[in-house]
C-alpha cells in the first residue's frame, strides 16, 4: 500500500472514469501523482482521456459486469504499475420509468429493470470483489491497510423519485453492502465507503435544457448550485487518505432531499 495520507505513487483503477464524476475522479487522482488504470466501455473516450493525462493513466476497455473485463483491468494494473491499492466505482446508468403505466397498460419492461441492477449494482460487486484479491496481495502500511475501495450511490437510494425504482434500487443496494462488505475485508486490512451524490453537474445533467439544470439547481439548500464533479473527486480523495472512514455511506448532496 502506498504511504499513509498521500495518493501519491499510489495505484488505482477508476470504472466508469471517461466521463462525469469518474472522470473527474481519474484526473484528480493523476494530479495527486497516483497511477491510474481508467476503465469504461470500449466505445467511450476512455483512450483519449487517458492519453491526455500522460503515461500514469492508461485506459483499459471494461463491461463492469464481465469478469474478464475487469480482470483484464487488474492485470493491466499489475503489469503497467506493479500492485492495485484503491479502486474507485464509477460505472453505472439510470432510467426514467414508471412501475406501471397507467395511459399505455405497460409495466415497467423487467429487461429494463434487471439491466439497471446488472449494471450498477452486480457492476459494482464484480468490481469489489476481484479488486480486493489483488490489494490482499500487498504488504501491509504501518496501519495494517492493504487497500481502499470506494463506491459511487446516490440520494436516490434515500430519496427516490418516482420513474426511480429500477435506479433507486440498485444504489440501495450499494448502500446496503457498504458494511458487511467492509467487515468482510477487514481482517485484510481494505477498508471500503460510499459516496452518495446528489445532484452534480455531469453530462447527463449538462444535456438538460438551461431552464431545467437552473430549475435543479434552486432545489439545493446550500451551496445553492449543482454539484461540481471535482468536490465528489475530493472526497474520493479524502476518503483514501482518512484511515479511519471504513464501512460508511456518505451523502455529498448540499443537504438536498429529494421530492416525489
Amino acid at each position: 500500500m502506498a504511504t499513509i495520507g498521500v495518493l501519491k505513487n499510489a495505484v488505482a483503477i477508476i470504472t466508469g472514469g471517461a466521463s462525469g464524476l469518474g472522470r473527474a475522479a481519474v484526473e484528480r487522482f493523476v494530479k495527486q501523482g497516483a497511477k491510474v488504470v481508467l476503465c469504461d466501455l470500449p466505445t467511450s473516450t476512455g483512450q483519449e482521456v487517458a492519453n491526455s493525462l500522460g503515461d500514469n493513466c492508461v485506459f483499459s476497455p471494461t463491461d463492469v459486469t464481465s469478469e474478464n473485463d475487469v480482470s483484464a483491468a487488474l492485470e493491466t494494473a499489475r503489469n503497467r504499475f506493479g500492485r492495485l491499492d484503491v479502486a474507485v466505482n464509477c460505472a453505472g446508468i439510470g432510467v426514467a420509468i414508471k412501475t406501471y403505466n397507467f395511459t399505455k397498460n405497460k409495466p415497467h419492461p423487467l429487461e429494463t429493470f434487471t439491466s439497471v441492477i446488472r449494471t450498477n449494482t452486480i457492476g459494482t460487486f464484480n468490481v469489489i470483489r476481484l479488486a480486493a484479491g489483488m490489494m490482499g496481495e500487498n504488504e501491509p502500511n504501518v496501519d495494517g491497510q492493504r487497500g481502499v475501495i470506494v463506491n459511487t450511490a446516490s440520494v436516490a437510494a434515500y430519496d427516490g423519485q418516482q420513474g426511480q425504482a429500477a435506479y433507486a434500487a440498485s444504489k440501495g443496494a450499494i448502500v446496503g453492502m457498504t458494511l458487511p462488505i467492509a467487515r468482510d475485508l477487514s481482517d485484510k486490512g481494505i477498508r471500503v465507503c460510499t459516496i452518495a451524490p446528489g445532484l452534480f453537474d455531469t453530462p447527463l445533467l449538462a444535456s438538460l435544457p438551461e431552464k431545467v439544470r437552473k430549475f435543479l439547481a434552486s432545489t439545493v439548500p446550500f451551496p445553492h448550485r449543482l454539484g461540481n464533479p471535482d468536490e465528489f473527486a475530493h472526497l474520493c480523495q479524502m476518503i483514501v487518505e482518512n484511515p479511519m472512514l471504513n464501512g460508511e455511506v456518505i451523502r455529498l448532496d448540499g443537504a438536498i432531499r429529494m421530492m416525489p
